[in-house]
């Protein structure tokens, strides 16, 4: 089942702050606010939605096709994806701008600032999916996730035209659409994933309340943080899939591509969406245990044991089954 990630690609600078920023903001005052925040950690990484959900499903025995635009420093980035099995012929390379930065602070309660600059991503607008499947053979889903708007709009629009199951993943680009870009954007999705704060910004932004995005969506999947997920589909009862505990927490960014590569993987593999939910949710936890979207890969072992305790056997048997042997 080829799939394609289409999402930013990025380089994170990520820092850590001792204190809560809650502390030194005053509500009186939020339209004249002027901080800066002691960082007393800082760490570049690779990441991306694009990116880090296509490298996610590769660690699990996945080859999707990343889709998406980067600057011409781009070649160390793309040399580790591709060692890690993701397919970057796809990624269109800039001539003049940089690959997107991410830089995000988080402070001692996990509350995050975070400012993204955009850079080649901008011209994620210029690519064409109808290629990017004839080179492949054919596309049997295409997740868009949060890019330039006008790409995003463009992948949705080309996918309805040639008939290829999509999945909106508009995330962070929710707060900068419009309602009828969004509407546009997950009318007549395959799936639809954000988190519950998102669910209820997308319901609010297009007008549509949650029975009229179930008539235009075929399945949705919110993930509601410690609370786990839903995946809610037309005509079929809805699943609840709880988190697996994390044994430390060391960074949340990225939990959320995480999931989602999880997720993925196991629509590539025919399983069920309780059991697609529940491996998201196991790969989502090695990412918060871990500082920084991709550097889990070490430490993806005895994935069968960690799914066994929360999911039961049946669930971990059915699972496994799919996952490469060095991470079972």
């Amino acid at each position: 089942m080829p799939i394609a990630v289409a999402g930013s690609i990025a380089t994170d600078h990520l820092m850590t702050f001792q204190g809560r920023f809650a502390d030194s903001l005053l509500a009186e005052q939020l339209e004249q606010v002027s901080l800066s925040f002691l960082a007393d950690g800082l760490d570049i990484r690779r990441g991306g939605v694009g990116g880090n959900i296509s490298f996610g499903m590769a660690l699990l025995g996945a080859r999707p096709v990343l889709v998406g635009a980067a600057g011409l420093d781009f070649a160390d980035y793309r040399s580790w994806l591709e060692r890690h099995g993701v397919d970057c012929e796809s990624v269109h390379v800039s001539e003049q701008a940089h690959t997107a930065r991410f830089v995000c602070t988080t402070d001692s309660v996990h509350a995050q600032i975070a400012t993204f600059y955009p850079g080649a991503m901008s011209e994620a607008r210029d690519i064409e999916l109808g290629p990017v499947a004839e080179r492949v053979g054919t596309l049997d889903l295409v997740l868009i996730g949060p890019d330039d708007p006008e790409a995003m709009l463009r992948h949705t629009d080309e996918c309805r035209a040639r008939g290829i199951p999509f999945a909106a993943d508009p995330s962070q680009q929710l707060a900068f659409m419009d309602g009828p870009s969004i509407q546009r954007l997950i009318d007549g999705a395959t799936y639809l994933f954000t988190n519950e704060y998102e669910s209820h910004l997308t319901e609010q932004k297009t007008g549509w309340d949650a029975e009229e995005i179930a008539r235009r969506v075929t399945t949705r999947v919110i993930t509601r943080g410690a609370q786990g997920c839903t995946v809610a589909t037309a005509g079929q009862e809805t699943i609840n899939v709880g988190v697996v505990p994390a044994r430390t927490v060391a960074d949340p960014t990225g939990v959320g591509d995480a999931f989602r590569a999880g997720f993925l993987v196991g629509l590539t593999a025919g399983l069920s969406h309780e059991r697609c939910a529940q491996l998201g949710a196991l790969l989502a936890t090695h990412v918060v245990e871990t500082v920084g979207t991709q550097e889990y890969a070490d430490g993806l072992v005895g994935m069968r044991a960690r799914l066994a305790e929360v999911y039961g056997e049946a669930a971990a048997e059915e699972i496994a089954a799919h996952l490469p042997a060095g991470r079972v």
